[in-house]
C-alpha cells in the first residue's frame, strides 16, 4: 500500500510538471501583430456565439484580427464558423458584423466561411474561398486563435500543407484562462493519440 501510495504521488508530480511545461509552450508561441511578416489573408477561427454576439474568447480573436488588419489594410480577412447551436446566424456572419462595427473592416476585405464545425474545417473550408479571391494554399497567411489553441490549430493547419502560415495569439480573458489551458492540454493529447495532430 505504501509503494502504490508512493507511486500516485510521483505520477501525480509527472502529470503537474507536464501540464506545465505545456504551457510554457503555449507562453513561447505565437505572434504579435506588429510582427507579422506581409500577409495576403489573416484567417480567423471561430470560438462561439451567444444571441448574435461573439463570446469573450472570440472578442479577443477578433480584436486581434482587427488589429493586425489596421497594419496591413492589403490583407483579406477570413472568418470561419457555422451555426451554433441554438443560434440563428453563422460564427462567421457575427463575426464579419462585428469587424465591420466595432473595428470600421470594409465588408469587401471579408471573406465569409459558414459551414464549418471544427478547426480542421475551419482551415479546410475557408481555403477555397480565398483561392477564389487570389489567395492560393501556400500564400503567406496570418492564423489569428486564442493563444491556448494556437499550438492545436497550428499543426492541423501543417497537416493540410498550409505551410505559410503565421500564428498569431489572442489573449484569452482571465477569467476563463486556465480552466481553457488545462481542457486545451487534454484537447491536444486527445489529438496526438488519435494522431490529428
Amino acid at each position: 500500500r505504501h509503494r502504490m501510495w508512493r507511486a500516485a504521488w510521483v505520477l501525480l508530480a509527472l502529470w503537474v510538471l507536464s501540464v506545465l511545461w505545456f504551457w510554457s509552450r503555449l507562453f513561447s508561441l505565437g505572434l504579435e501583430p506588429p510582427q507579422v511578416p506581409a500577409v495576403q489573408a489573416i484567417v480567423v477561427l471561430g470560438s462561439g456565439t451567444l444571441d448574435g454576439q461573439p463570446r469573450p474568447v472570440l472578442a479577443q480573436r477578433l480584436d486581434t484580427a482587427a488589429e493586425l488588419a489596421r497594419l496591413q489594410p492589403g490583407a483579406l480577412i477570413a472568418v470561419c464558423g457555422g451555426v451554433d447551436w441554438g443560434e440563428t446566424e453563422s460564427e462567421a456572419e457575427v463575426m464579419a458584423r462585428y469587424l465591420q462595427q466595432r473595428h470600421g473592416i470594409a465588408p469587401e476585405r471579408l471573406v465569409l466561411e459558414k459551414l464549418s464545425t471544427s478547426t480542421e474545417l475551419n482551415l479546410q473550408l475557408s481555403r477555397p474561398l480565398l483561392a477564389a479571391r487570389g489567395v492560393v494554399a501556400n500564400a503567406p497567411t496570418a492564423l489569428v486563435s486564442s493563444d491556448f489553441h494556437l499550438m492545436r490549430a497550428l499543426r492541423i493547419a501543417q497537416r493540410q500543407g498550409l505551410s505559410q502560415m503565421y500564428p498569431v495569439a489572442a489573449p484569452t480573458p482571465l477569467a476563463t484562462r486556465f480552466n481553457a489551458w488545462l481542457r486545451e492540454y487534454f484537447a491536444m493529447a486527445s489529438s496526438w493519440v488519435l494522431r490529428e495532430v
